[in-house]
């Protein structure tokens, strides 16, 4: 899937995640900060890049910035902001990617 504009999704509030996403040419370009980075960076980093690889994107430019929030909130957080610069909003696949 190819991101066609900016987008965000989340907030910045205590066991949320704020995922920003921009289309890019150079592959998957990460830019993660976390409160909890030293614990679970690896973790956060590898839900990030499967949910991308799910969807099919290869290139993307994504800022995180997690506040502690659960692998399925970092999951949604993710898809909808690939969703929202995809400007997809019906016939979501949720089930499949869950």
């Amino acid at each position: 899937m190819e991101i066609k504009h900016s987008a965000l999704a989340g907030t910045m509030e205590s066991s949320d995640v704020q995922v920003m996403i921009e289309p890019s040419n150079n592959g998957i370009e990460l830019h993660l900060e976390s409160s909890v980075l030293a614990q679970y960076g690896e973790q956060i980093e590898k839900t990030i890049r499967e949910v991308l690889e799910n969807l099919g994107v290869s290139n993307a430019r994504l800022i995180v910035r997690d506040k502690g929030a659960l692998d399925c909130i970092l999951r949604a957080r993710v898809q909808t902001a690939i969703f929202r610069a995809n400007d997809k909003v019906e016939n979501l696949p949720w089930g499949e990617m869950l």
